[in-house]
């Protein structure tokens, strides 16, 4: 869900930083520091929601979810997409702060550029809030970054959904019957981006404590379908005699891309346990009624980010209360028999 391209580390960036309130001639409201209140501010409130890969489901719903909570409450809200350029992101940054909004949210393209957005906002006395991935204020890499210069930040708990997924791949593994032996894991993410990180790694250590050691390969990938199955599919190839295939990976386009990947290579849905995050991609394998590799996956609602993100701007700049340092929205493991009852919508 969420992913971005390779570290461009240019000296333009976008991120997201709970930059403090509003120059006070044009909003009547003083800002505090960067720790997270923000004076109230009069009038109607205007925020830009800014984010990457604006057409992947995950983020069509997370705008959705933006965009209704933004009508119920009164609020000016403006969605742009910044599909994986993190120049565009500076760019629609400093349009946002030239037209006076009064908070911007976002999703960054790239990590690297969240000290540079940070500043931007700071600068101009613009409140800042990310999703979804987090940035740092004082550095490129948030896994580096020390909490209290961590931008606050809406979404989900990496630990938490990838120890869900983890979990649900033992139990298929353990009920397949296969042995450690004959079987691997693969682990599929953009290395670079730290909720990946924190999801897979969740995952391998709940699956471990629940169903004990299995060779485990992490495959590097840019976090979508395509770009997951070319390097699955080397992976395959450099292992060969693999009788059974665990895949799990930080969004749905990862997981898909693998089971693809091992079907295209002659591995029967059988043999595959894939276990995907999101759920909008998955669901299209169940929906069509053929066996699949794909047995599970966590849903993650983009909708109930997206409200969760304006809702918390709204409280800050409303009623002046804190940002928390993060917040997330519930999720819940479907598969085959229960996501269309789940409100679910495949991409």
């Amino acid at each position: 869900m969420f992913t971005s391209r390779s570290h461009h580390r240019l000296a333009a960036a976008v991120s997201v930083i709970i930059a403090i309130g509003l120059t006070s001639c044009s909003t009547g409201r003083e800002t505090t520091g960067a720790a997270g209140t923000n004076a109230k501010v009069s009038g109607k409130i205007s925020l830009v929601y800014l984010q990457k890969q604006g057409d992947q489901q995950y983020f069509i719903d997370e705008a959705e979810g933006a965009k209704a909570k933004a009508t119920k409450l009164g609020i000016d809200l403006k969605v742009v997409n910044l599909g994986s350029d993190a120049n565009q992101a500076v760019s629609e940054v400093r349009s946002a702060i030239a037209q006076h909004s009064n908070g911007l949210i976002i999703v960054v393209p790239d990590p690297a550029v969240g000290p540079q957005v940070a500043r931007l906002a700071k600068d101009a006395n613009v409140a800042l809030l990310t999703s979804d991935d987090q940035i740092c204020t004082t550095g490129p890499d948030p896994a580096s970054c020390t909490k209290e210069n961590l931008v606050p930040r809406i979404g989900f708990s990496g630990a938490q959904m990838g120890g869900e997924v983890g979990k649900r791949a033992a139990q298929e593994f353990k009920k397949a019957g296969w042995k450690p032996a004959d079987t691997r894991i693969i682990s599929a993410s953009k290395q670079d981006v730290t909720v990946c990180g924190d999801r897979v790694k969740a995952a391998s250590d709940t699956f471990a404590a629940r169903a004990g050691e299995v060779r485990k390969i992490n495959v590097a990938t840019d976090n979508t379908p395509t770009g997951a199955q070319s390097r699955v599919a080397a992976t395959i190839t450099a292992n060969p005699g693999v009788k059974h295939w665990v895949v799990w990976g930080c969004n749905d386009e990862n997981v898909q891309g693998g089971v693809t990947a091992l079907q295209n290579a002659g591995a029967g849905p059988d043999n595959i346990i894939g276990v995907g995050l999101g759920g909008y991609l998955a669901c299209k394998e169940w929906g069509g009624g053929k066996a699949s590799g794909m047995k599970a996956a966590l849903f993650i609602n983009g909708r109930d980010v997206g409200a969760l993100a304006v809702q918390t701007m709204y409280d800050s700049l409303k009623k002046g209360k804190r940002f928390p340092a993060e917040a997330f929205a519930p999720t819940k493991m479907v598969d085959r028999s229960n996501w269309r009852a789940s409100g679910l919508t495949c991409s």
